[in-house]
């Protein structure tokens, strides 16, 4: 009789259900991947800066549309090869990373801009987000993340991790767009609105977030020696054959959906949090196919 039983037990494993599907823990992935294609815009490639350095490639999308004469220098910077032979020259845990132009005694300082901290909101496609903000009325303008005062009927972009911004002195309009950074940590949303926030990075942050941290005094290198250099840096458009990139449509249906479903997580989570901020709801970003 054990003899029977155990030839039976293999043809009842075969017969068994098969298991059920592993939880899902981000369902938002599955409905970026689904997402169709008109739920998807394409970004300028005159829009798009390609930074190579001893670490690696960053891919970083300009915002004209935030502060277009803060871009318009920086795409002058960049034609002209001025970030060429740059450095990193602070990286600050749970901060930024900031990097300079090459500086050139010989040239004239570049003009300061004007401080573009904020636009005004008519003209703007403000897509509001469900969840509350402790900093302002959060959402979305156009694939980026923003906030909007309409006492005062203006918008800005947040500072979410990935964000790119200038760096200034302490007069507001010292910065110059030879200089920028982008955030690291937790969304530092106490700078909006202190300084220029210029664009966000698509792609290749990770080896550079993963930096030495400067010792200096808010994480700066000490010298050159520990400071990562820049090979170069163009605009998409000047690369030829250099693939496009889209971003979700913040106004779809697809980005309410990834949005709720970030919100609401499933599987590990027992007590869903019903709740996002800002920084949470990044917005998808891909190479076009």
């Amino acid at each position: 009789m054990k003899k029977l039983l155990l030839l039976a037990a293999p043809l009842l494993l075969a017969q068994a259900p098969p298991p059920a599907e592993p939880p899902v823990y981000n369902a938002a992935d599955k409905i970026i991947a689904e997402a169709p294609q008109t739920h998807w815009l394409t970004i300028d490639p005159d829009d798009i800066m390609v930074m190579e350095t001893a670490a690696g490639r960053m891919v970083i999308q300009l915002a004209p549309a935030f502060a277009p004469a803060h871009v318009a220098a920086i795409k002058q910077l960049v034609r002209r090869g001025e970030f060429d032979d740059g450095r990193i020259v602070r990286v600050q845990d749970n901060y930024v990373v900031q990097w300079t132009a090459r500086p050139d005694p010989s040239k004239p300082k570049p003009t300061p801009l004007p401080a573009e901290y904020e636009r005004p909101l008519a003209g703007l496609a403000f897509t509001p987000s469900p969840y509350k903000d402790t900093y302002a009325e959060a959402g979305w303008v156009s694939g980026w993340q923003a906030a909007r005062d309409t006492s005062t009927g203006t918008a800005w972009l947040a500072h979410c991790y990935g964000t790119v911004g200038v760096g200034r002195d302490n007069p507001p309009d010292t910065g110059d767009g030879a200089e920028l950074y982008t955030v690291i940590g937790h969304g530092p949303r106490h700078l909006d609105r202190n300084i220029a926030n210029v664009g966000r990075v698509l792609a290749g942050i990770e080896p550079h977030a993963a930096l030495p941290r400067g010792t200096e005094e808010l994480g700066f290198y000490k010298d050159d020696a520990q400071r990562t250099k820049i090979t170069r840096v163009r605009l998409a458009s000047q690369i030829p054959g250099f693939p496009k990139w889209q971003m979700m449509d913040t106004a779809s249906p697809s980005f309410a959906a990834v949005s709720h479903a970030r919100a609401n997580r499933i599987g590990f989570f027992p007590r869903p949090a019903g709740a996002a901020d800002l920084c949470t709801l990044r917005v998808p970003v891909r190479e076009a196919k």
